[in-house]
C-alpha cells in the first residue's frame, strides 16, 4: 500500500481528521495529505500512503479546480461563513455585469495576502492560533495565479463561480477581495475542490469507506508519479515551487 488515495473530504471535518480516519482503516504506517482543505470545504483531498509520503513534492504540482459560492453584503473575519461578520451592507444595487467584470479582473497573476485564519506559519506558529487569541500580524502578500474563472449563476446576494488556480491560492481570500472591489463586502459560503493536479473528483472515494474498499482505490505510486509528471514540470518551470503541506505520520 504505497500510493495515492483520492478522498472526497466531507464538510465539517479537518483534513487531518480525514488523514487519521484513513490511517486507522488501512492500518498504514504513514498517511499525509496534499493541500489543506478548510473544515467547511469538500472534495478532492489526495492522500499519500506509506512510502508515497517521501514523494509528496512530486505529487502536488499543477492547478487546483473549485466550485465556489460567495455571499455579497457581508465581510467576515475568517473570509468565510464560519467567521464573525465584521461589516455589512446592502448589495441589492450591485449589477450582474459589474460582478462578472470584477471577478474576471482577477484572472492572471495576482498578489494575495494569506488570511489570519489559515494554517500558514509565521515563526513556526500557525496564523489561526494567533487569530484565536485576537492577535493580528502583518502578512506578506505572495504571488498566485488564477488560470480561469467562470461565473455560473448570480442570485443576489449569492454568486456561484468555478475557478482554476495555482496551489497556495486561498479562494476565501479571493472572495474577500472581490467584495472589497465591489464595495459591498463578500465572503465564501461554499467550496468544493473538483481537481488537484492530475487527480479529479471522479477518482475520489468516501474516506469513511471500509479499509478493504479504500485499499482497492489506492493509485500505485509509480502510476501516480507518471500522472503528476507534467503538472510538476510546470511547477519546476516557475509557476509554483512551494513545499507541500504534509500532516500525519
Amino acid at each position: 500500500m504505497n500510493g495515492i488515495l483520492i478522498a472526497d473530504k466531507p464538510c465539517g471535518c479537518t483534513s487531518h481528521d480525514v488523514v487519521a480516519r484513513v490511517k486507522r482503516a488501512l492500518r498504514a504506517r504513514k498517511v499525509g495529505h496534499l493541500g489543506t482543505l478548510d473544515p467547511m470545504a469538500t472534495g478532492v483531498l489526495p492522500l499519500v500512503i506509506n512510502k508515497a509520503t517521501k514523494f509528496a513534492r512530486f505529487l502536488d504540482g499543477g492547478k487546483k479546480e473549485y466550485l465556489s459560492t460567495l455571499k455579497l453584503g457581508e465581510e467576515t473575519d475568517t473570509y468565510d461563513a464560519e467567521g464573525r461578520v465584521v461589516a455589512a451592507t446592502d448589495p441589492s444595487s450591485v449589477e450582474d455585469g459589474e460582478i462578472i467584470k470584477v471577478l474576471k479582473g482577477f484572472i492572471g497573476k495576482i498578489r494575495q495576502v494569506p488570511p489570519m485564519y489559515s494554517s500558514k506559519k509565521i515563526n513556526g506558529t500557525p496564523l489561526y492560533r494567533m487569530a484565536r487569541k485576537g492577535i493580528v500580524v502583518e502578512r506578506e502578500a505572495r504571488e498566485v495565479e488564477i488560470f480561469d474563472l467562470e461565473v455560473t449563476e448570480i442570485s443576489i446576494p449569492y454568486v456561484k463561480f468555478s475557478v482554476s488556480c495555482s496551489r497556495g491560492t486561498y479562494v476565501r481570500a479571493l472572495c474577500n477581495d472581490v467584495g472589497r472591489a465591489l464595495g459591498c463586502g463578500a465572503h465564501l459560503v461554499k467550496l468544493r475542490r473538483t481537481g488537484s493536479g492530475p487527480f479529479s473528483i471522479a477518482q475520489s472515494i468516501d474516506p469513511a469507506s471500509p479499509g478493504e474498499v479504500l485499499a482497492r482505490s489506492i493509485i500505485p505510486l509509480e502510476e501516480a508519479l507518471k500522472k503528476s509528471s507534467s503538472a510538476f514540470d510546470q511547477a519546476a518551470l516557475g509557476r509554483e515551487r512551494c513545499t507541500p503541506h504534509i500532516t500525519g505520520d
